[in-house]
């Protein structure tokens, strides 16, 4: 807890500083560069199964049947730095997340057993005991907290270095970024949420840009990690985006690799492909690819190389500038029942004696196929209801349907309330401030 601390006060100054200097009115943070700001995001979900523990088999970010979640109370301080110029600029930004999405964004990456082995492990303190200990489904996280520079080098070089988002694949961990309510098993289980290290963008020029870093702080190799056990274990982080000359089309790979931890020379790697396509300029095609490995993993028939891999669609189109509707499809492998755990947040929250905080019983991960179907919409009431606060202008409404499926593999799995499938009905609301 020292070194979160240290770090939360050493950010804290890079932002304060400058605009203390100059004046201690609050016009001058703007002024200076430092935003502010933050977002609300709750919602409800109803699920058909009723299921008798309320939990919605594995999936994550809307995993409470008929319970309202506040999912995330986030805030942040930030100072962009510029993109393009000839001089140096620093900032950085500090996100803090509190609500029942916290316990997916926190630094997970040192699990409660050690992945080749089975041993318990300590795990790491950044920010998994921040708040709430008796509370089982809100927590407190700090999923981003890095200093970034300009380094004016050719077109530009952005650097950011501390824990950050991960910059792959397509869905992502604030509300306010995804379509869709619920997210999907490609994304909560096949990518990495965030990372602690340093990354590097540099744009060639209008088609092509390149993203490279070095990761740490994890014993799952280089996904989220923290900062305070771990950081002799470093990989690699890498990605490249090409966009079209009409901006209409563009196509980005990226990718991590690693060792699996310091104790374990096993691999780590993952890749994900997101292509994305402006059909009109009203709708929009996305289509997301994930693939995985992790050698010699300890799972309960011995040890071996795990795969996982993903794929899912999404379509999505402006009706008009305040609504707009949209569709999600995917598959997903977990052949051997090591990525997708039922509940999730139960599988986070089990420490290495095996209880769980969030539930009186352990969540099951088996090798298993899972689909999803989701129908969604966006709507932003403010123009239609007339509604004159500025607060109320962003307010962002997202009803979903969402069906899901699963097929074990060499066994019958019943994940959802011992049934094969679901449908869930939810709806929530965003509010950036």
């Amino acid at each position: 807890m020292y070194k979160t601390k240290l770090l939360i006060v050493a950010l804290g100054a890079l932002f304060i500083l400058p605009a203390a200097a100059a004046d201690e009115s609050a016009s001058l943070f703007k002024d200076n560069g430092i935003e502010v700001g933050g977002w609300i995001n709750a919602g409800i979900t109803y699920n058909a199964n009723n299921p008798a523990d309320r939990f919605n088999g594995p999936v994550t970010f809307a995993d409470r049947s008929k319970e309202f979640q506040l999912n995330q109370l986030n805030v942040f301080m930030q100072r962009a730095v510029a993109t393009e110029g000839k001089a140096w600029d620093f900032g950085g930004r500090f996100d803090l997340m509190f609500g029942t999405d916290a316990i997916f964004a926190q630094a997970y990456g040192i699990p409660a057993f050690d992945v080749n082995t089975g041993q318990p492990l300590k795990r790491s303190n950044w920010d998994l005991h921040l708040c709430c200990s008796s509370s089982r489904f809100y927590n407190m996280a700090l999923p981003q907290l890095y200093i970034e520079t300009y380094v004016p080098v050719g077109n530009g070089l952005n650097l950011k270095i501390g824990h950050f988002y991960s910059p792959t694949g397509y869905e992502t961990v604030p509300a306010p970024d995804n379509f869709f309510y619920t997210r999907s098993y490609t994304f909560s289980n096949g990518e990495p949420f965030t990372h602690t290290g340093v990354v590097g963008n540099y744009t060639v020029n209008k088609n092509w840009s390149f993203m490279g870093g070095a990761i740490t702080g994890s014993a799952t190799g280089g996904w989220d990690g923290g900062w305070d056990k771990e950081l002799s274990n470093w990989g690699g982080l890498a990605g490249t985006t090409w966009t079209s000359d009409d901006k209409r089309s563009s196509v980005n790979l990226t990718g991590s690799y690693s060792r699996t931890s310091t104790r374990s020379n096993e691999p780590w790697a993952f890749y994900s492909l997101v292509l994305q396509h402006k059909i009109t300029p009203q709708t929009l095609l996305v289509l997301h690819h994930t693939s995985g490995f992790a050698g010699g993993v300890f799972v309960p028939d011995g040890h071996k190389d795990i795969t996982w891999h993903g794929i899912d669609m999404q379509l999505h189109h402006d009706l008009r500038e305040d609504l707009s509707v949209g569709i999600r499809s995917e598959w997903f492998r977990d052949k051997d029942g090591f990525r997708v755990c039922s509940p999730l947040r139960v599988a986070q929250a089990t420490n290495s004696v095996q209880i769980s905080f969030a539930a009186d019983f352990l969540a099951t991960c088996k090798p298993a196929d899972y689909y999803d179907v989701t129908l969604g919409m966006n709507w932003k009431p403010a123009k239609q209801l007339k509604l004159d606060s500025k607060l109320m202008q962003k307010l962002n409404i997202r009803p979903n349907i969402r069906y899901d499926r699963v097929d074990g593999v060499g066994q019958v799995y019943k994940p959802f309330d011992n049934k094969k499938d679901q449908l869930l009905l939810s709806v929530d609301a965003t509010i950036p401030f």
